[in-house]
């Protein structure tokens, strides 16, 4: 079979809710990702055969067809064609997925992997409601998992409580991803993968977004002991959730022959594609078993991967990860994760591709695996190879 090649991944730095990023329309938020993808790469655009892109919440000013209208925002030409796609918070870790099946299988050689989300403009679960009041889930459905509602904040709480994880425990992972995030974005470790996006500040001055705007520069364990509890006797709190975010991201995918015929160098080789579902209630556990399938596809052990990016919708998803795993604390997520640098969710799939990327060829190293946990008990998991 194809190769299928990444040549270049970017993202927006993350903004706060409400944040520096909030003045943008979504489509033009988009846009700074795709717009980057073509001036970094240097590709003809008329040469894109696709762009397939993520986002979760489909309403608003992310509705219409978001992904079309995000090219149309951009300098691509009206003739390339776009996909919108829903895969809950794995939506453009799909679209990569997606865009490596088209190169792999020969139908297409160069497509753009993306998504993005404001969810300052348009709020997390607007698409869910309406005026007549209709709810996203059938009786039957509910009726077959013995259920009223499946809730991603609860399937957290599960998971911490399943595998025995402590308010405390939690709490210093949240802290970890804070002090590696600020550490990394003092060193410079995002430069690369990080497009500058011209923004106004409230009292009217023009501004480059280029910095992580969740970053807790001064976290300690004090701060993080004093953030209320999302649910009352629970475990996890905002400080050990991933943060409301503003941002887009890509990555462009090509063939062997893409490659040859427009001059481009890569900068990783796919090498495994899975995604698998189980258990909706618990929900986000579902990476933890998508990583033993894709490894046992891959032939290779949990040892043999360098780097690891597991999202961190909630501390207790990559804990229960690397306690299933028996992975290396020390590889995962050693520039930070969501709960410092935000999660975009559409947008976030694409995200962790670039930082992965980025940190593997910034070491050295040569193998990264990509998994997020999503909304009703889905998980992606991606391998690359650095080049």
């Amino acid at each position: 079979m194809a190769e299928a090649y990444i040549v270049e991944a970017v993202r927006t730095a993350g903004g706060r809710r409400n944040g520096r990023l909030s003045g943008i329309h979504a489509d033009d938020l988009g846009a700074a990702s795709l717009n980057a993808i073509v001036d970094r790469t240097g590709i003809d655009p008329t040469a894109i055969d696709d762009v397939i892109w993520g986002c979760v919440t489909q309403a608003g000013e992310q509705s219409m067809h978001f992904g079309r209208n995000c090219v149309l925002a951009s300098k691509l030409p009206a003739s390339v064609p776009a996909v919108t796609i829903d895969r809950q918070c794995g939506s453009s870790q799909q679209a990569i997925q997606f865009a490596a099946q088209a190169v792999m299988s020969g139908t297409q050689d160069v497509v753009i992997a993306g998504g993005a989300e404001s969810m300052s403009r348009v709020p997390m679960g607007s698409a869910a409601r309406s005026p007549e009041g209709a709810h996203p889930y059938a009786r039957s459905l509910l009726d077959r998992f013995g259920v009223s509602g499946f809730s991603q904040f609860g399937g957290a709480e599960m998971i911490a409580e399943k595998h025995g994880f402590t308010r405390e425990m939690l709490d210093a992972f949240g802290l970890d991803s804070h002090r590696k995030a600020a550490a990394a974005s003092k060193a410079g470790a995002f430069g690369r993968e990080i497009v500058p996006v011209d923004i106004v500040l409230p009292d009217g001055t023009p501004a480059v977004h280029d910095t992580d705007q969740g970053i807790r520069w001064d976290a300690s364990p004090e701060g993080m002991a004093g953030v209320k509890l999302l649910v009352e006797g629970g475990r996890l709190t905002a400080a050990t959730s991933s943060q409301i975010t503003d941002g887009s991201s890509a990555v462009l995918v090509v063939s062997e022959q893409a490659l040859k015929d427009h001059d481009l160098t890569p900068l990783a080789r796919i090498h495994n594609l899975t995604v698998t579902a189980g258990d909706p209630v618990i929900m986000l556990e579902e990476p933890l078993f998508a990583t033993d399938r894709a490894l046992k596809r891959a032939g290779m052990a949990i040892g043999d991967i360098d780097l690891y990016e597991v999202n961190e919708a909630f501390a207790s998803v990559p804990m229960a990860w690397l306690k299933h795993t028996g992975a290396d604390p020390a590889r995962l997520n050693v520039n930070g994760g969501a709960i410092a640098l935000g999660h975009p969710l559409g947008g976030s799939g694409t995200k962790l591709m670039a930082t992965l990327i980025n940190a593997l060829k910034a070491r050295g190293k040569r193998w990264g695996l990509q998994t997020m946990c999503e909304g009703g008990g889905v998980a992606n998991v991606t391998i690359v190879e650095a080049l």
